[in-house]
Order: C-alpha cells, then sequence, then structure tokens
C-alpha cells in the first residue's frame, strides 16, 4: 500500500509529520512522493494565518482530484487546519475521508486502516492532550540537518496569535526523551540539530516547575555524532544568565540565537500581550553581545498591528536603526478570526502594513549589506548542503545561517565534497544576503 505525505508551514509541523510518516513506515505501509500513484494521501495542514489557510485548502482540493485523476482510494487530512476547522471541513469538503486534530497525529495507522476499509474516521481530542512520544521518525529534510521540537503549545496568549486554541498550554518533553530522540537522529547521519518550540525558553516550565533549557542543552551536546546545536524562537524575556553562559561555553552550541520580538513600542507591545518592553528586549540584546561578541541575532517584526500609528511605526524603525540585527524577517499584520486583535477597532488598510513592512526590509538589506562586509576575511565552519554545477561551486551555511529563512555561502573547493560536510572557509566578497568564500587549508568533516 503507497502512501504519499504533503506537510505544510511551519518546521514544528514538520515534526509531526515525520512521527506520522515513521509510525506508518513501521507499520509496512509504502512512502512515495509522487501523489498521482498513493493509494492514500495524507495533508498535514497549517492555519496560522490567512495565506496559509489558503494554502491548506487548495491543497486538500487539489489532492483529492487524484480520486479521479490518480490512484488514490482516501484523503486523510490532519495539522492546525483540521484543529481549528473541525465542523466546516467535515461539513464542507466531502473528499475529505478522514481528519485527525493536533492531538491526534499518532491515530494516523488506525485512520488509514479505517478509510482503506471506506470507513469514515475522525478524531479530535482536547489540545491538552500530547501523544506518546516517538523517535522513530523519518527524517524528510535534508538527512544532515533536522528539528528537534521539545515542547508543544503555548501559554503566552499574544492577541494576534490563534496558536494556544489550536495546540493548548505548553507542553514540555522529558529531557530523556529528547536525549533519546536526538541519539536516534545522530545515529541516521544528522549533524545539526535545531531546536523548536511556540517558545523554546520555557521550556520544562510545566514538567520541572522551573525553565530547563541550560540543563536540556547540556545532555544534548554530549550525543556524540551532533555536531551543531542551533536555537529557535527563544522569547527575550526569557533568556536569562544561565543560558546565555551554556551558549557561550558549550562548543557545539552555535552563537546563533532566534529572539521573535514583533515590535519595538511599548505601547503597541502591551496591546499584543507580550511579557517584555523595548528596554528589556535592549537590555536582553546587551547582555547577549556582552557575553557572546561574535552571536548572531534573527528576530521577527509584524508591522500594521492595529491601532499602529505612524509614529509607533518609526519608533520601531528607528530600534531596528539601532539594534542592528544581523538577520530580520518583517510580517504584515493578518487579523485572525478567534483572536482579541482581530476584534480591535483600529485596524489598519492593508496597503499601509505592506508599506512599513517594504521600509523596514529595505533599511534592513542596508544592514545586512553592511554586517555581511566586516565578514570579508574571516573563516567560518561552513555545513555544505550542495552542488551547483553550471556554476562550479558548492554552496553552504556558516552558523549564522539557519536553514531557508536566512542566506547561503557560496563555496569555491577543489575537493569534492558531500552534503552534511563541515569544512572552514574564508570568505571574500558578500551582498545584503549572501557570502562568497573559498576553502582553507584547514579541513574538517
Amino acid at each position: 500500500m503507497k502512501i504519499s505525505f504533503i506537510s505544510l508551514g511551519c518546521d514544528k509541523n514538520l515534526v509531526d509529520s515525520e512521527v506520522m510518516l515513521g509510525l506508518l513506515r513501521d507499520k509496512g505501509y509504502t512512502l512515495i512522493n509522487d501523489e498521482k500513484e498513493a493509494d492514500v494521501i495524507v495533508v498535514n495542514t497549517c492555519g496560522f494565518i490567512q495565506d496559509a489557510k489558503e494554502e491548506s485548502i487548495e491543497t486538500i482540493i487539489e489532492m483529492g482530484k487524484y480520486k479521479d485523476t490518480g490512484k488514490c482510494k482516501a484523503l486523510i487530512v490532519t495539522g492546525c487546519l483540521a484543529q481549528r476547522y473541525q465542523e466546516e471541513l467535515v461539513n464542507g469538503m466531502p473528499e475529505i475521508d478522514a481528519i485527525l486534530g493536533v492531538s491526534n497525529y499518532d491515530k494516523v495507522i488506525e485512520a488509514v486502516e479505517s478509510v482503506l476499509n471506506n470507513k469514515k474516521y475522525i478524531a479530535f481530542e482536547d489540545n491538552s492532550h500530547h501523544p506518546q512520544d516517538y523517535i522513530n521518525r523519518v527524517i524528510s529534510s535534508a538527512g544532515y540537518s533536522t528539528y528537534l521540537k521539545i515542547a508543544e503549545g503555548c501559554d503566552n496568549h499574544c492577541t494576534y496569535c490563534i496558536i494556544p486554541k489550536i495546540r493548548g498550554k505548553i507542553k514540555s518533553r522529558t529531557i530523556e526523551s529528547l536525549v533519546k530522540e536526538t541519539e536516534y537522529l545522530a545515529e541516521n547521519g544528522v549533524k545539526e540539530l535545531i531546536l523548536v518550540a511556540q517558545d523554546t525558553t520555557k521550556y520544562g516550565i510545566d514538567i520541572y516547575g522551573e525553565k530547563k533549557l541550560p540543563d536540556l542543552l547540556r545532555e544534548l551536546c554530549k550525543v556524540d555524532g551532533i555536531e551543531w546545536i542551533r536555537l529557535l524562537y527563544c522569547y527575550p524575556e526569557e533568556i536569562t544568565d544561565e543560558l546565555i553562559e551554556v551558549i557561550r561555553d558549550e562548543e557545539k552550541v552555535l552563537n546563533y540565537l532566534d529572539m521573535p520580538i514583533q515590535h519595538a513600542n511599548n505601547d503597541i507591545l502591551k496591546r499584543m500581550a507580550r511579557k517584555g518592553t523595548k528596554e528589556m528586549i535592549q537590555n536582553a540584546i546587551s547582555e547577549l553581545r556582552k557575553n557572546i561578541p561574535d552571536i548572531c541575532l534573527r528576530t521577527t517584526l509584524i508591522t500594521g498591528f492595529p491601532g499602529e500609528t505612524r509614529e509607533q511605526f518609526e519608533d520601531m524603525k528607528k530600534f531596528v536603526q539601532d539594534i542592528r540585527f544581523d538577520r530580520l524577517g518583517v510580517f504584515a499584520y493578518s487579523p485572525e478570526e478567534g483572536t482579541k486583535a482581530a476584534l480591535f477597532e483600529d485596524q489598519i488598510d492593508d496597503e499601509v502594513k505592506e508599506s512599513r513592512k517594504d521600509e523596514i526590509m529595505a533599511m534592513q538589506q542596508g544592514i545586512s549589506k553592511s554586517i555581511n562586509e566586516e565578514l570579508v576575511g574571516k573563516v567560518y565552519p561552513v555545513i555544505i548542503e550542495g552542488y551547483i554545477p553550471e556554476d562550479r561551486v558548492y554552496c553552504g551555511r556558516t552558523y549564522r545561517d539557519a536553514p531557508e529563512v536566512d542566506g547561503m555561502i557560496f563555496v569555491s573547493c577543489p575537493y569534492e565534497l558531500i552534503s552534511g560536510d563541515i569544512i572552514n572557509v574564508k570568505v571574500s566578497s558578500s551582498n545584503e544576503y549572501d557570502l562568497i568564500g573559498e576553502i582553507t587549508d584547514e579541513y574538517s568533516e
């Protein structure tokens, strides 16, 4: 029996997809990438913002057509869209044969067996439920680099975000379970481990009574085969001195931190129900840079939040100019039903949101270009991601670059390299996005 799987949305969703793929593989099902040849198609959806919802619905419709044009006997839908719009999908999309909520991805085997027996299958549990850990994932991304989801859910309840309603409160995994999964990943060739959760800095607060991210990092660093550990989604107000020390002192933990701040005006931060203030963010950045001078900081911002005045936007813009983040992404605010912010009366026109987004990004391009120019002449370890034959160069990433969201470095090398090799590269030139370099005499694998 052949099963094809489509995973949409964030890296945390991708981990859920890989767990389901592992369950299906271990049950004896054949996993394929060609939907036309699949007997069963599973779509793991995203329902975070409007664009993601539209992509998920369009994908479901498209996959449903393979019941007529391909070999598909059943279509299964899971993930955030399924959790958020259970009734609408059940009643409005008859091409769907089974629907699983976000807490029920471990029911994927039951769902497949049911639909192949021509029985509809629907499973939704309260989002306080967390499926039992299953570590034998199928690594669907680059085999040398993958994500480790350390917790599910979120307790922050930002006014623009629907995630706590979809995925519930924070549910951390145990350190023992995460170490065991990391050992499995390392045995299967993973060198770069990327830690993710809705808020990684609050890891452990629910099961240990205190934040345990530093302890987790120390244990993960002991796993043979793992060479890089990267931290994403660390909230600035939760960054402790102990965490800074671990990043600084543990060789495997990269001097890179993704720290989404969303805004830099205190009035807007308060309306967003963010826990921190501009001053707290500044202090966190100051402490990080004082203790780890070469740390690379990434952040994300939202423009056009309800009620954002031009003056408040300029406040954020000046903050970005002064702080000079190494990496920065901007999203135009999207009002999501079920969130408090969607009910605010002072919504902002889409044109204004997009214009402000473009202003920030144009400024950041200049900042990024300047920062990249400062890297010329320096040597960095680079993890190789592939080869571009027409240009006769390899492409890879330094510690300063997370996969898919940051830049690349293009490497001239007389050696034959394979994806996952880690080599020392001297930066020879740059632009606002990427670097160009040459391999040094020193070579590490």
